[in-house]
């Protein structure tokens, strides 16, 4: 999987992801640094950009991540606004600390020890679905909670055709066996890849 070549390539204490088709805005680094606490994930959200959007911003090679609140109110094409505002939320970014309904790699940060802990992604799971799912739901069996990154990190996702999703019902099948146990580790993890992990 080549999440998992990425992580066990990354050399930093804490991992962010972010998908290719998604555009972070310019302090997508710092708010979610800002938010990172040991023993927590941040689950962030995207604004999902319509097929036409999304083929103006590519052929006039437009830049979503500068919009300005404005200019996100009138535009036609995207979903909804509320991943674009900045909303300090407190205390409340810890309300849901077992939820993994919701969590997507497109947008999430886990320290690399919290990683290393559950072996990474689980590369059982075969083309498109859940192993965001499987990840999150291992990472919270472990004793990791989740912290909500909504109104700080939001993403813009362009638009795509669904990914082939033939092997859905086999990985809902893995991830319903992940939710009725406590494991915490990946079946084909990190570890075998065949380099050590950290300590």
């Amino acid at each position: 999987m080549p999440r998992n070549r990425a992580i066990m390539a990354s050399k930093g204490s804490y991992c962010i992801f972010l998908d290719g088709d998604c555009i972070p805005r310019p302090d997508f680094i710092a708010r979610h640094r800002a938010l990172a606490e040991p023993g927590w994930f941040v689950a962030g959200n995207r604004i999902l950009l319509s097929e036409a959007l999304t083929a103006d911003v590519l052929a006039q090679k437009l830049e979503p991540e500068q919009w300005s609140l404005a200019s996100l109110v009138s535009r036609r094409g995207i979903n909804r606004i509320a991943p674009a505002l900045y909303v300090p939320l407190g205390p409340l970014r810890k309300a849901e600390p077992k939820r993994w309904e919701g969590a997507r790699t497109c947008n999430l940060a886990v320290a690399r020890a919290d990683l290393d802990r559950v072996d990474g992604f689980d590369a059982s799971y075969s083309g498109w679905g859940l192993e965001d799912s499987d990840l999150a739901i291992r990472l919270i069996h472990a004793g990791v909670r989740r912290r909500d990154g909504r109104f700080a990190t939001g993403v813009f996702h362009l638009w795509h055709r669904e990914n082939d999703r033939t092997s859905l019902s086999a990985n809902q099948a893995r991830l319903d066996e992940v939710m009725r146990g406590d494991r915490v580790r990946a079946l084909r993890g990190l570890s075998t890849l065949g380099v050590p992990v950290h300590a």
